[in-house]
């Protein structure tokens, strides 16, 4: 009992501050919001270090490598990796909307009301929308002060890879600056440490908010919508994630993810932003035992480019669109699409609250849907933004223990362990 106390004692601290929180959204109802500015402190404070965290982890662990030839690997291994796990969970989700449609008994005129007053600021966001443009814009910036916001996390992970591999490359002549890099890595992490130990209140407050504003604002059809993806994220959480997670490192892998998942999942659920989890998903993965190297290319990336959660999201949001404007799904080439397309939505969607407005114009595009339609699936967003944040953010903690898999070899936590 002490041992469990002592392993989980942060996890269980920041699990009762939520439900307390969530207990207090209930009681209080809108009035919660009183407590949001001691939740936002903290999601500032987590917000204000990722662009430092991510630039010195990605470089330093890169700039560390005895060789290019790992560095490849690992990309290499985390693109199968992210890629098989995205599309696993966009096939459950299309298992999930076959067996169970959630757009069956939605009336037309309670979707009405989201539809009216859609407008101007619609359609100027799809003009906006050039996917072309919008690749540019999402590996690069135009300036390098664009590298310094969080809203630019996978062009500032590209420049922070160039930067590392440049440093490697140097060689003998780099060593200050490999030294520079690793003292501010470390730094850094003993910031998140202290942040950390205002995150049972500021965590608390955050969800007492978030629940009593939004509590009351599930109703009808998107009930349905919450229940389906809530029973997918489930199955996902439990189910596959142990899956991987065995995987990895047979049992010692299974047990060593779940001792160290709860942390990442309690603050991917409280803030609602895969974005202030970073830190708290690199500690756990090198509490885990994943090497630094791996750990810190990982999580990052997996931020920006790897998310079960969205995807699923992303598959929802189509079929339900579909459902309220009369079109078919159950073909074989229409499933495709809309798997391909919600895989899609998975990989644009942005790593903050509410960055899912291009994914959301993607769908709309693609399908020809009006403009009008957008406030529909933005509430959708809105009301499976908790799971899929758990399932976006957990979800690189177990990637980056397959990704060791892959590249140290199937015994590499029994090696950490007789280190």
């Amino acid at each position: 009992m002490k041992n469990f106390v002592k392993n989980y004692r942060m996890s269980l601290v920041l699990l009762i501050s939520i439900l307390l929180g969530g207990l207090l959204g209930v009681v209080l109802g809108p009035k919660a919001k009183v407590l949001e500015p001691f939740g936002q402190i903290f999601l500032n404070l987590m917000f204000t270090i990722i662009v430092p965290l991510v630039f010195f982890s990605v470089t330093a662990s890169i700039a560390n490598m005895g060789s290019m030839n790992r560095l490849g690997k690992i990309i290499i291994t985390i693109a199968i990796v992210f890629v098989t796990t995205a599309l696993i969970s966009g096939l459950l989700s299309i298992i999930g909307v076959l067996l169970f449609n959630p757009t069956k008994g939605i009336e037309m005129d309670t979707i009405k009301a989201i539809l009216s007053g859609s407008g101007d600021d619609i359609a100027k966001s799809a003009e906006q929308l050039s996917l072309p443009q919008q690749l540019v814009n999402t590996i690069t910036v135009g300036d390098f002060s664009g590298l310094l916001s969080k809203s630019n996390m996978l062009q500032l992970i590209v420049f922070s890879v160039l930067f590392g591999i440049s440093t490697a490359l140097v060689g003998e002549k780099a060593t200050v600056v490999k030294d520079f890099l690793n003292a501010m890595s470390s730094i850094l992490m003993k910031i998140v440490k202290i942040i950390m130990y205002y995150a049972p209140i500021g965590l608390g407050c955050y969800f007492a908010s978030v629940i009593g504003q939004l509590g009351t604002q599930i109703l009808e059809g998107y009930l349905r919508v919450f229940l389906l993806y809530l029973g997918l994220a489930i199955i996902n959480y439990f189910i596959f994630f142990s899956l991987y997670a065995y995987l990895s490192s047979g049992k010692v892998g299974f047990k060593a993810f779940w001792k160290n998942a709860i942390a990442p999942t309690v603050t991917a659920l409280a803030t609602c932003s895969s974005a202030a989890t970073i830190p708290v998903n690199l500690e756990a993965t090198k509490k885990i035992g994943v090497p630094n190297d791996i750990a810190e290319t990982v999580i990052p990336l997996g931020v920006n480019t790897h998310k079960d959660g969205s995807v699923i999201g992303g598959v929802l949001k189509i079929v339900f669109l579909f459902g309220l404007f009369g079109k078919d799904i159950n073909n074989l080439p229409m499933l495709l699409s809309i798997l391909a397309v919600g895989f899609l939505v998975g990989a644009v969607m942005g790593a903050i609250p509410g960055g899912g407005l291009i994914g959301e114009m993607l769908i709309i595009s693609v399908y020809g849907f009006p403009l009008a339609a957008l406030p529909i699936i933005a509430v959708i967003s809105t009301i499976i933004d908790a799971p899929a944040t758990v399932l976006n953010s957990t979800g690189n903690t177990v990637c980056a223990m397959l990704v060791t898999r892959f590249v140290d070899g199937k015994k590499w936590l029994s090696k950490v362990s007789n280190k």
